[in-house]
């Protein structure tokens, strides 16, 4: 695979990304009202910060499309953290509600997928 089709790949995981972090957001919101027993700080907490990286690596990923090796480093770097920490909160016992646990799943999968293109992109320039 070339790398410029790895980059439109990892666009789209990225895209997925902010589209489920989207969606998260407005589940919080609505069972905020409608089911407020599915809502803890902690989901609101996580919400926000998966939030501000969901802007945040759109636009590394802008950087990285135009061939800055530091803007692929970044999203690299992010997607690795943000797989850690779901895996970590995912694994705590009552940390959060059961849906948002799924949600975090497929977040690190997500993740893992773009931390994997990031190093096949990042190798294939050397």
């Amino acid at each position: 695979m070339a790398n410029s089709d790895r980059l439109s790949s990892l666009t789209q995981v990225l895209r997925v990304y902010v589209l489920v972090v989207l969606v998260t957001i407005a589940a919080l919101i609505i069972m905020s009202v409608v089911a407020p027993h599915l809502v803890t700080d902690h989901a609101w907490g996580h919400a926000v910060i998966v939030a501000v990286f969901a802007v945040l690596l759109p636009l590394r990923m802008r950087s990285a499309r135009a061939g800055d090796r530091g803007g692929l480093r970044a999203v690299g770097i992010i997607s690795a953290v943000l797989f850690l920490v779901n895996v970590v909160e995912i694994l705590i016992p009552g940390f959060l509600p059961t849906w948002m646990r799924i949600e975090m799943i497929g977040i690190a999968a997500l993740m893992a997928v773009s931390v994997v293109l990031v190093a096949q992109i990042a190798a294939r320039h050397h």
